[in-house]
């Protein structure tokens, strides 16, 4: 059994002597840089880290700054990169050109062999498992534009065989929305080598399918942007043609502008049975052929004056001139011609004028004017 200490209060002369020892240890002065320990320990260890130089903390210094800088620039799509060519999927977006000049491609080929390449493509990351048509595998990066270089690269590469080949310059861009990747394609096609009217109408259906774009509509706008209106309304047209007759047509780069708007306005007025008929039963081998075989069509789908909904149809006047200055067509157009001190004006009415059919009339007018 453990014996337990007694305890005893300290006596009077004791406690004194404790106060005293205790006034004389609290008195002393401290000194006023005096820090606690561990703040000493801590400031002799970031001694010991730091460069003995001010040269070399001034070095780190900016070694930090453009680290920071190129952090900035990658995040902002600047910085040109080094990319395998088997990295990059071609197919992530429908490209807008249906058709690639070989001539062109070849000129492009000996460019780069001679000189590099002088331009960088432009991609974005691709979300990690996607799967593309690209032979079906998974690939890190998207090809927004540069399609042609990153072909000519590719075919140099099967050519030759140099390792220099193997890769390509590209910036890696994180555009917002597909439809700015679009947007992005189409302008810099439209800036190097302008679109034909039906790759323009393609493009906006089929951006407008793939979800970029609520409709074809807002598509052609927000594509083609920095277009008059006279041209959105042509897109329009021949994206048109192309969601009705896309499928049967051999030679749709071939139709010209003229061509496409009569095409467009005969599909408006319910031609398309009659137009894919005439396409299924006898394609052109050619594109004058193809053509001949479609303005047939249109000239048999001319839609009539229709009913008015009521009572008696309303009559026209006689087709032909009412006086020097009036022209009554057979379908209820009427021209007539005006003088001011300007010059001559013309003026069309009839329910059958709308956009499309002035487009024809201006383009009709300039072939007329500008001949010799």
């Amino acid at each position: 059994m453990v014996r337990r200490r007694r305890l005893e209060a300290p006596s009077a002369e004791e406690l004194s002597k404790y106060e005293e020892e205790f006034r004389r240890e609290t008195s002393r002065p401290v000194a006023p840089s005096a820090a606690p320990p561990i703040a000493q320990v801590s400031a002799a260890s970031a001694r010991d880290m730091q460069p003995g130089s001010a040269d070399q903390r001034a070095e780190i210094a900016r070694d930090r700054a453009d680290a920071g800088l190129y952090r900035n620039a990658d995040e902002k799509g600047l910085v040109i990169r080094e990319l395998p060519l088997d990295d990059i999927a071609t197919d992530m977006l429908v490209r807008d050109r249906t058709v690639l000049d070989k001539d062109e491609l070849e000129e492009l080929k000996g460019s780069i062999a001679a000189g590099g390449l002088r331009l960088p493509i432009e991609v974005c990351p691709m979300e990690p498992g996607s799967l593309t048509g690209d032979a079906g595998r998974s690939r890190p990066f998207g090809l927004l534009s540069g399609y042609r270089r990153l072909l000519a690269v590719r075919e140099l590469l099967a050519q030759t065989g140099r390792d220099e080949y193997r890769t390509i310059r590209a910036l890696v861009r994180d555009p917002q929305t597909s439809g700015r990747a679009f947007a992005a394609m189409v302008e810099e096609n439209e800036v190097r080598a302008s679109l034909s009217h039906f790759e323009r109408g393609r493009i906006a259906v089929m951006s407008a399918k793939q979800g970029a774009f609520s409709n074809t509509e807002a598509a052609v706008d927000a594509l083609f942007t920095q277009a008059s209106k006279a041209k959105r309304s042509k897109v329009r047209s021949f994206a048109l043609i192309f969601e009705e007759l896309g499928d049967m047509l051999s030679f749709p780069e071939s139709i010209t502008e003229r061509q496409g708007l009569r095409l467009a306005a005969a599909l408006r007025d319910g031609g398309e049975p009659r137009l894919r008929e005439v396409l299924a039963a006898g394609q052109g081998v050619t594109a004058e052929e193809e053509w001949a075989l479609l303005d047939a069509a249109i000239a048999e789908t001319t839609v009539a004056p229709k009913k008015s909904r009521g009572g008696r149809p309303r009559r026209l006047p006689p087709a032909g001139w009412q006086d020097d200055s009036t022209l009554h067509l057979s379908n209820g157009t009427v021209l007539r011609r005006m003088q001011d001190s300007q010059g001559h004006l013309l003026r069309i009415e009839g329910r059958h004028v709308d956009a499309e059919l002035m487009d024809l009339v201006m383009i009709e007018l300039r072939n007329l004017l500008e001949r010799p």
